[in-house]
């Protein structure tokens, strides 16, 4: 099953059948007992069921006008489309042959008065703008595509209150939801996973099913880095006050420092964008730190342009370790030391995960993914 993207600016991925041109479909000729003659379905030329000309515009194609078209009966095709291998597969290719020529699509909400189900799955992340995001939704899809599913997908914003809102409304179309990076409290998510199949990225609430990334080995790594270069005093970014990560990566600095004897302290961010960390210069000044790591690359990346605005030199005067490791960030001058995250492997795991879920099992909880230090450009020996 191929799939394909619908067009720029919808929050969708869709399913079809693979692209073989326009059939040519075989039929019985029932009355007579022997094969009817060959011939093409033509979508430009033909009538809706009503019998009404389609004007160059091309109709919603039914069950029965596939049926038609193979001369099998409605049920046949309807088993053939909803449930394959259930009937003679040469049968089965004649319909998905002619289903493809005459256009026919699923509907999945159709389809869900009859089993609840609409072949659909939700992806709710806090920030389309963050490129984060775009391995973690490929992943996602790859999966549900994969598994035969129509994948969607919606942006809070950054919002709990807009995120708890959307959330509610997708769960009534879809069989089940990933949030991502999720900013909403426990209760809310408990009460969201109390409706609907639900799996959460980047989050643990207990008793709902996740995926987390291992942070302890990559900054764990990138500690051990700045120390051997020589840093003793550290600044952590700080990501938004309502992610489960942000506190998950500066307790955990927290810990390796202190255990190390080196000073760190937190300085608070107000976005987690590259304007959020070039709004931050004057505190990571004051702060007398030689070394920052950001919650997130945008927020290292803000930084190091606006240092070079400012004609300070990195590394020079501050070594910048950002985190997440996304696409571009070895495309600056100097290039981004960064905690590389499979964040592929974290939309894959959890649409698996999702998918399950939907079935009605339960699945083992996964292990977390590991992070690790890419080193680059962006840190050096600190001048005193």
């Amino acid at each position: 099953m191929e799939h394909e993207r619908i067009p720029h600016g919808h929050a969708a991925f869709v399913n079809r059948l693979p692209s073989r041109g326009l059939p040519v479909c075989d039929h019985e000729d029932r009355s007579r007992g022997r094969p009817g003659r060959r011939h093409e379905v033509r979508v430009s030329d033909r009538k809706t069921t009503s019998g009404r000309e389609t004007g160059g515009r091309k109709p919603s194609a039914t069950i029965y006008d596939i049926a038609k078209a193979v001369g099998v009966s409605p049920s046949t095709v309807s088993r053939a489309l909803n449930k394959p291998g259930r009937i003679n597969a040469k049968t089965e290719q004649r319909i998905n042959d002619a289903a493809y020529a005459l256009g026919y699509q699923v509907n999945p909400l159709a389809r869900a008065l009859p089993t609840g189900r609409t072949g659909m799955v939700a992806v709710l992340i806090s920030d389309i703008a963050n490129p984060v995001y775009f391995d973690v939704l490929r992943g996602a899809e790859r999966v549900a595509s994969g598994a035969g599913h129509t994948l969607v997908f919606a942006d809070s914003q950054e919002s709990p209150t807009l995120e708890f809102g959307i959330a509610r409304r997708l769960q009534s179309s879809v069989d089940g939801l990933l949030l991502v990076a999720s900013r909403l409290t426990d209760a809310q998510i408990n009460e969201l996973a109390d409706t609907k199949p639900l799996v959460i990225a980047n989050r643990r609430v207990d008793g709902i099913p996740s995926v987390i990334l291992d942070v302890t080995p990559g900054l764990t790594q990138a500690i051990n880095h700045l120390q051997e270069l020589g840093h003793r005093s550290i600044g952590y970014l700080s990501g938004p006050t309502a992610s489960w990560m942000n506190h998950r990566r500066w307790n955990t600095l927290l810990d390796e420092c202190l255990a190390r004897g080196l000073s760190i302290v937190e300085i608070p961010v107000e976005d987690p964008t590259t304007g959020g960390g070039a709004g931050v210069i004057r505190r990571i000044l004051a702060s007398r730190v030689t070394a920052v790591i950001a919650y997130n690359d945008l927020m290292a990346l803000g930084v190091l342009r606006e240092y070079k605005r400012q004609s300070i030199d990195v590394p020079g005067q501050l070594s910048i370790i950002g985190f997440d490791d996304i696409y571009g960030a070895d495309f600056t001058t100097p290039s981004l030391t960064t905690v590389h995250s499979p964040l592929a492997d974290v939309g894959e795991a959890a649409m698996r995960r999702l998918l399950v879920e939907a079935n009605g099992h339960t699945d083992a909880e996964a292990p977390d993914l590991p992070t690790h230090l890419v080193i680059r450009e962006s840190t050096a020996e600190p001048r005193h």
